[in-house]
């Protein structure tokens, strides 16, 4: 098997798999979390560290003890004990720290304990058979590409609020997935013809 460049591993959790726009991973929080910008940076701040921490964490744990043990298959609960271990250490530093961060998140600082796209980053190391500096730039990268989607959405978002939106495009919810829609296009058509082999 030919082995991953850490560059291609980076574009490809970037932007060709982005977990928002792509494969449409955690858009619990794409949707609560995005109404301003400064909500959005926070939150992607907490996941890029719980992704590129639990894919370190989860690399040992995985390799290091499930493995040896056969224990392969407890995989995704001891992925997300892991996971809710590292939000708990964040939750607790949010709160001591900035506060006010900690108040505008609300339920979705927790909630990434479920967030679907920090397991799915994990998971998909595991699946891959990725090496640890591989784990962690794909953790990372996840991280980014989550980013890079959160703020472009919590700008719109925000512009919306000032600008004559038609009615037809809804208001909320309604048209945070519009609004979804058109970026996951726009991801697609741009960055999902990109040959990365």
């Amino acid at each position: 098997m030919v082995e991953k460049a850490l560059s291609t591993i980076l574009l490809e959790g970037v932007f060709v798999k982005n977990f928002l726009l792509i494969q449409f991973l955690g858009l619990c929080s794409f949707v609560g979390v995005t109404k301003d910008v400064k909500s959005a940076s926070g939150m992607s701040g907490a996941v890029v560290f719980v992704m590129a921490m639990a894919a370190s964490v989860s690399y040992a744990l995985y390799n290091f003890v499930l493995v040896p043990l056969k224990l392969e298959f407890l995989k995704t609960i001891a992925f997300i004990v892991v996971i809710a271990a590292l939000v708990q250490l964040v939750e607790f530093i949010v709160r001591k720290h900035v506060p006010a961060l900690y108040r505008s998140l609300g339920i979705y600082l927790p909630l990434i304990t479920t967030n679907c796209a920090v397991l799915g980053a994990v998971l998909i190391n595991v699946n891959n058979d990725y090496n640890f500096s591989q784990s962690v730039v794909f953790g990372i990268a996840a991280g980014i590409g989550y980013t890079i989607a959160m703020i472009l959405m919590a700008a719109i978002r925000e512009k919306s609020n000032i600008v004559n939106v038609p009615k037809a495009v809804g208001r909320g919810v309604t048209y945070a997935f519009f609004v979804a829609t058109v970026m996951a296009m726009a991801f697609v058509s741009f960055f999902g013809v990109i040959p990365l082999e």
